[in-house]
């Protein structure tokens, strides 16, 4: 009971700050999550606000890794990448080197491999295009709590990047005071790969705080990209969505909006033909 009483105060505290952060990103708090959800279309949903999430339920939609080393070495803005290969959805498919080209970890689709290099410090790796009907069509491998070696040939398409809600619903990123725009990609308890993106700027560790103080149901996330590079597209049933991180100085020294920048690999979606 002493224990307890102890540390209330610094609970009191926590709760209080979360609190603080849900209302940033979410002003109409107290919704319920058909409230939240706008449909989209059967299987795809968008909850927009401060921060924007596209649910994807993997039944209706099929994931796709496309990657400039693939395709002429060509980079495209998200929303050009959707246009030029007809996909519903993309997202940043993780940071890449100074070659503007090659993902920083593990990054392979089907015959073709960006990089085939594991980076063990991590600890997220999305896999998707299953080969063995046994495995969720798509997850986040977490390194700390799964053998990657026993799930690597259950599945044709990875990319890695750092885990930044673990397997057990854990933030596992240290406070840090840099904040910046972000682009996320979540696994929900139901499976739903989700598309997360805030131009408004965040450190990593309280945008890990938001997502699991929201009632997404989520079952673990891994970080893609940050800054001005962040990028989100989608265009279905008359809704379209194209955010780019990362408001810029001018040449008069004065902010600019953001602006789409090409990247060279995305996580894209089609729709399933049933």
């Amino acid at each position: 009971m002493g224990s307890m009483l102890r540390h209330k105060p610094f609970m009191q505290k926590m709760l209080f700050m979360l609190a603080i952060l849900w209302t940033m990103a979410f002003p109409s708090s107290g919704l319920s999550q058909d409230d939240l959800w706008k449909r989209v279309d059967e299987g795809l949903y968008v909850m927009d606000s401060k921060i924007t999430i596209v649910k994807i339920d993997p039944k209706f939609y099929s994931f796709r890794l496309l990657c400039a080393t693939e395709y002429g070495n060509s980079r495209l803005t998200a929303k050009d990448w959707c246009l030029r290969h007809k996909l519903i959805s993309a997202i940043n498919a993780g940071m890449y080197r100074e070659d503007g080209l090659k993902s920083v970890g593990y990054m392979k689709n089907f015959n073709h491999t960006n990089n085939p290099r594991l980076n063990n410090a991590y600890k997220a790796v999305l896999a998707f295009n299953r080969s063995d009907a046994a495995v969720p069509e798509i997850q986040i491998i977490d390194l700390s709590c799964q053998v990657f070696e026993d799930l690597k040939p259950k599945y044709q398409t990875f990319v890695q990047s750092i885990r930044m809600v673990s397997c057990r619903q854990e933030n596992v990123w240290a406070k840090q005071d840099k904040a910046s725009s972000l682009a996320v990609l979540g696994i929900d308890k139901n499976g739903n790969g989700l598309f997360v993106f805030s131009e408004a700027p965040y450190s990593g560790h309280d945008f890990i705080n938001i997502l699991l103080s929201l009632p997404i149901s989520l079952h673990n996330a891994m970080y893609l990209e940050g800054g001005s590079e962040t990028s989100l597209y989608l265009s279905s049933n008359g809704v379209e969505l194209d955010r780019a991180g990362g408001k810029r100085l001018g040449l008069d020294d004065t902010l600019v909006g953001p602006i789409a920048r090409p990247i060279p690999n995305i996580i894209g979606i089609t729709k399933k033909i049933r």
